[in-house]
């Protein structure tokens, strides 16, 4: 009785000259191609979106190194599983063998499950190769982000989901025809290569061996969903919901949240967007929905999927509801570009700080203003930039929120400059 291979096993390149897309880590002069010309290798994490080649890419660094392969999963595996592999990594060790462990989902270990990595990355018994979705400078905890390296992986492209496509039709015996079919299947692949690969091989259960727009709308329309587990983040539809919140519809933000839930996404996700909106589109017009973001988050870490997920859906709504500002988010964006473009410029003598006697000599501090012994509390007058560049303004406060008294606060000030 044969045992049955997905397609997409099957089509896993097994060394990198079949592997597709990633140039800008794997071409000769780049990170991880000079590291593998070199056999240097090192610990590191894979950070990007599902379906990118992350666990495929470890399996060929494993080959190309010579090394032993072990694979765990964040969310299948533990603390047990990990024993496991450090027994088999020593024994490995003995007959001169290295030993690299993949870990998918590495997001998904606690900070204590982390923390077990350590001492073997360190004593060299494995070299780990971490795999997420998630931004590392939030999941992966400090002490093992220092003993890595994270690398970027990006979303694949129409044309790398082109030659992956082209090789599993050739595989399943499908023509397409020439009315936009592959873009179609591309398009409803949204960068993944493993779901556009399982788009193909269900096409397969279909009689024709060529099949039209026609066919493919109607296997998608059926069956698409199936893909839509197991923890992608869906960017597109992470994009509707941060719109909606910006675009304050309560409803359409509660629709597609609820869509990445039954999808599969890990709701930190969402609450992660949440934070990213009460600041970059929310911002002074109401700063609640800053902490009220961050009590739901909690709210979530200490009850869990089904009372945190409500509390996430109130942070949500709150914010949909709230007034908008993107104020404070465009005049950063444009302090950056003056920081940039004024990096050469000194801080103004007044502005400095006399910290030592041969400072205060200097006159580091002379005719500054404490704004507390002045009347108001503010120091009329005063400047705070560099002399070459005069005084700025970038925050221009809204009509909306509590925006709306910063404005009139801010308005009595700048007379004054």
């Amino acid at each position: 009785m044969s045992t049955y291979e997905p397609l997409a096993e099957i089509l896993r390149p097994s060394d990198l000259v079949d592997f597709v897309g990633q140039n800008h880590l794997l071409e000769s002069d780049k990170p991880i191609g000079k590291s593998l010309a070199d056999k240097q290798f090192h610990s590191m994490i894979l950070w990007g979106p599902s379906g990118v080649g992350k666990t495929t890419l470890a399996r060929i660094i494993c080959s190309q190194m010579g090394a032993h392969f072990e694979q765990m999963s964040a969310v299948l595996g533990g603390i047990k599983e990990f024993r496991n592999v450090i027994e088999h990594a020593d024994l490995y060790k003995q007959h001169n063998k290295n030993t690299i462990l993949f870990v998918d989902e590495i997001h998904r270990f606690n900070k204590a499950q982390q923390d077990a990595f350590l001492p073997h990355i360190e004593s060299g018994l494995i070299t780990l190769i971490g795999a997420t979705t998630e931004n590392p400078s939030f999941e992966i905890n400090s002490s093992l982000l220092s003993r890595v390296r994270v690398y970027v992986l990006d979303k694949l492209s129409d044309n790398d989901l082109k030659v992956i496509a082209k090789r599993a039709l050739d595989r399943q015996k499908i023509t397409l025809k020439e009315d936009g079919s592959l873009s179609l299947i591309i398009d409803s692949s949204d960068g993944d290569a493993r779901r556009l690969i399982n788009i193909i091989e269900q096409l397969t259960e279909k009689s024709k061996a060529t099949l039209s727009k026609k066919d493919i709308a109607k296997t998608l329309q059926s069956k698409v969903s199936n893909f839509d587990k197991g923890g992608d983040i869906y960017y597109q539809q992470l994009s509707a919901f941060h719109k909606s919140v910006r675009g304050s519809s309560p409803d359409g933000a509660l629709y597609w949240m609820a869509r990445m839930i039954v999808s599969g996404c890990d709701p930190k996700v969402i609450a992660r967007r949440l934070l990213a909106i009460a600041s970059e589109d929310i911002g002074n017009a109401d700063p609640r929905a800053l902490q009220i973001t961050l009590n739901a988050w909690d709210v979530y870490e200490r009850l869990g999927d089904k009372e945190g997920n409500r509390a996430i859906a109130h942070a949500a709504v709150f914010c949909a509801c709230a007034p908008k500002s993107n104020a404070v988010h465009s005049a950063f964006n444009q302090a950056i570009q003056a920081a940039k473009d004024t990096s050469d410029l000194d801080v103004p003598v007044h502005l400095r700080n006399a910290t030592t006697k041969l400072l205060e000599e200097l006159g580091h501090g002379k005719g500054y203003r404490y704004a507390h012994n002045e009347p108001g509390g503010f120091s009329q007058g005063q400047t705070y930039f560099p002399e070459e560049m005069g005084e700025q303004i970038y925050y221009e406060p809204t009509d909306r929120g509590l925006e709306i008294k910063i404005k009139e606060k801010l308005k009595q000030l700048r007379e004054h400059l």
